[in-house]
């Protein structure tokens, strides 16, 4: 028999958990095992301290459900969304970066035609986003599908809301030349839901929990690498402490204010409205 001790046991838990069947579900839980023994050790964890962060995490469970996902937002605020992003996706240097793709994403979204509304008379002022997608080499992709979403006025997501159908949430095509145009209103900045235990760890620090004003992007195309990112609104607030550290330079845009007149979809707007530019460009895939 071997007896545990406080030296041996992330050994002796390495050796077990090594021999899960799949090997890389084993180099995952052994190095899991290690960097968690060498914290506790490194802070000293204190019982209560380690009872704490049990009952964080089953908060975090339990507050979860198919329309909001706590644990990604946790692992937002802590940069380990991000981190992944950019190790998962190192794209050549002129392709359009990648960013996180949030915890309010909702599958199914209907499919608009070009400049289609998807605020649906949503309180705001109308945005119309335009420009090409297009490969790395400049070649236009055409049908290529826009996945788009973004909160409302109030910062608030359908995903957050008790609604029955698509709000602020649509996708869309790109024309035969690589152009698309979007429809929806001006973005604000907003704060991330702080009545959970995300919100209640952040209480506890100094951290902004505000997000700059964004628009939401999954783009798709045959042949090349899928990318989630954002735009954000130039001079927006918090673009310098976005609080899931999804702000890159690259995704800043301006929102230019327009008088009444014909919009990029070739219609007529009776009301003021902001025009935003931006050329997707995609990352083809690696040869197989």
């Amino acid at each position: 028999m071997q007896l545990v001790t406080e030296d041996n046991i992330t050994a002796l838990a390495e050796q077990r958990w090594g021999t899960a069947k799949d090997p890389r579900t084993a180099q995952l839980m052994t190095a899991l095992i290690r960097h968690l023994h060498d914290f506790a050790r490194e802070v000293r964890l204190t019982e209560a301290e380690w009872m704490a962060a049990v009952q964080w995490l089953t908060a975090t469970g339990q507050i979860s459900d198919e329309k909001r996902e706590e644990f990604i937002l946790a692992s937002d605020v802590l940069g380990l969304s991000m981190l992944v992003v950019q190790m998962n996706h190192r794209f050549d240097a002129g392709a359009t970066p990648a960013t996180v793709l949030g915890p309010f994403h909702i599958d199914g979204s209907p499919e608009l035609g070009f400049g289609g509304d998807m605020s649906d008379d949503v309180d705001g002022t109308p945005l119309y986003l335009t420009g090409t997608v297009r490969s790395l080499d400049g070649t236009p992709i055409a049908g290529a599908l826009l996945d788009v979403w973004q909160a409302d006025a109030e910062g608030a997501y359908e995903a957050q809301l008790e609604v029955d159908e698509a709000r602020l949430r649509a996708k869309y095509r790109s024309e035969p030349d690589g152009t698309y145009c979007v429809r929806t209103i001006t973005p604000k900045g907003y704060a991330i839901p702080m009545d959970g235990p995300v919100g209640a760890l952040i209480e506890q620090t100094e951290i902004s929990y505000f997000r700059p004003a964004h628009v939401h992007f999954l783009l798709t195309a045959e042949g090349f690498e899928p990318l989630i990112t954002h735009l954000f609104e130039e001079g927006a607030d918090y673009l310098d402490s976005d609080v899931v550290f999804g702000t890159k330079q690259e995704l800043v845009v301006r929102f230019v204010p327009r008088e009444p007149g014909v919009t990029p979809d070739g219609n007529l707007s009776e009301v003021p409205w902001v025009l935003a530019e931006f050329d997707f460009v995609l990352q083809p895939c690696a040869p197989r």
